[in-house]
């Protein structure tokens, strides 16, 4: 067991551009105090600040930093290279430190204060830092895909407002606004102006060079369609065509750079060596979600421990022995909904009546008729997801389902 008095506690208040560091003992009297830049030529002089005192004071440091996985995982990682010992110290834990003073105040060497006490009353139980260069990176990919994705709807939302105005019957020849096709119909004919004495035989041959099945039908129904919708030219509509050309480049964009990152994320599936796409209903993108949100698998001892994470499993409320358990509305949020999606796939029925996964749909019934509700039935799948989840990455093997006879025969 570590001797609290044997050690100089370090609390870091972190940020974009700068850091604070709080030295304090462990009877919580402030030493001393200092602000770095964030960069790492600054933190050797951090650490020499440090050691000086450590040796005059005949103790070892120890660094406490508020989440060591955003603004402050360079200055982890330094420290962790040099041997420095370095404990995460979750935002949550430091707020309420703060809070609990008979009289709260907010600033950076205060917050550095606060960190350095959690330090020093949670010493044995804070977990080690460990902000390893695969997981940051995954996590960095898949943010980056989230953002090509939500730019990508924005696009289209802004590109179906321009061209509604100008052809109002254009689901009828497009049904998707972004099809490879359509994008260069709009491109090329932003609005009907720029279809002036164009023949069907003219548009199908042009359209045919962007997709090989288009035919002469599809572009008689557009012209049909121009026609019928009446005019819709009005004043300054060269400006209005620029603004759907210049929507199409964006798209046209956004669709090569998501192919790219979507590459480089299978590139760094493969380093984790999971097979996680083996179980249904996951592909590459929600294997990734979960390897980003979820970290390193060792450091959650078993599949509960995973499930409290995720704000899965119930949580206690009680007192005087009375109380029961409710539904945890803490944990990750992300990977709570990465759950709650697959669940939803797992016990959904195709349009011909046949289930996705006939297993998880008769367990699923099963809870439903022992008089749980479909929402509760739901969390149960959740749970037993998250114990497969845990065991393939655990274990770096296949999803292998369990078949009873019994189930056999029911699907």
């Amino acid at each position: 067991m570590q001797r609290r008095e044997n050690y100089l506690y370090v609390g870091m208040d972190l940020h974009k551009e700068t850091h604070t560091a709080v030295m304090v003992n462990c009877w919580n009297e402030k030493l001393d105090a200092i602000v770095i830049e964030n960069k790492p030529s600054e933190f050797n002089k951090l650490a020499k600040r440090v050691n000086k005192m450590a040796v005059k004071l005949g103790l070892s440091p120890i660094y406490g930093l508020e989440n060591a996985y955003g603004y402050g995982r360079s200055l982890a990682v330094w420290l962790i290279e040099k041997g420095y010992t370095v404990k995460d110290v979750n935002p949550s834990l430091a707020y309420d430190q703060r809070k609990s003073a008979p009289m709260m105040k907010k600033n950076d060497e205060h917050d550095a204060y606060c960190v350095a006490t959690v330090l020093i009353n949670q010493l044995h139980t804070l977990p080690d830092a460990k902000p390893e260069d695969n997981h940051w990176t995954m996590s960095q990919l898949v943010n980056r895909r989230d953002t090509l994705v939500k730019d990508g709807i924005r696009l289209k939302n802004a590109l179906h407002e321009q061209v509604s105005a100008a052809y109002p019957s254009y689901k009828k020849f497009f049904c998707e606004i972004d099809r490879k096709t359509a994008l260069y119909f709009w491109k090329n004919y932003p609005s009907p102006g720029h279809l002036k004495n164009k023949s069907a035989e003219d548009l199908m041959a042009e359209l045919k060079a962007v997709s090989a099945n288009y035919t002469k039908s599809k572009a008689e129904l557009i012209l049909e369609c121009v026609q019928n919708d009446g005019n819709t030219i009005r004043d300054y509509q060269a400006s209005r065509d620029f603004i759907t050309q210049s929507l199409v480049r964006d798209l046209e964009h956004q669709a090569v750079e998501l192919a790219q990152i979507e590459a480089e994320i299978e590139k760094m599936l493969a380093c984790f060596e999971y097979k996680l796409t083996t179980l249904p209903g996951v592909g590459n993108a929600i294997a990734s979600k979960l390897i980003a949100e979820i970290g390193d698998i060792r450091r959650f001892p078993n599949a509960d421990k995973l499930a409290c994470f995720a704000g899965i499993a119930p949580k206690s409320f009680s007192s005087a022995g009375k109380g029961k358990d409710e539904s945890n509305k803490q944990g990750n949020r992300e990977l709570h909904g990465l759950f709650y999606f697959l669940a939803v796939s797992m016990v959904s029925v195709s349009t011909k009546g046949k289930p996705y996964n006939p297993i998880f749909r008769i367990y699923f019934l099963r809870k439903v008729s022992e008089g749980k509700t479909k929402s509760q039935a739901l969390v149960c799948i959740m749970r037993r997801l998250v114990n497969i989840v845990y065991g393939m990455m655990k274990n770096k093997t296949e999803y292998r389902p369990y078949e009873p006879e019994t189930t056999k025969q029911q699907a």
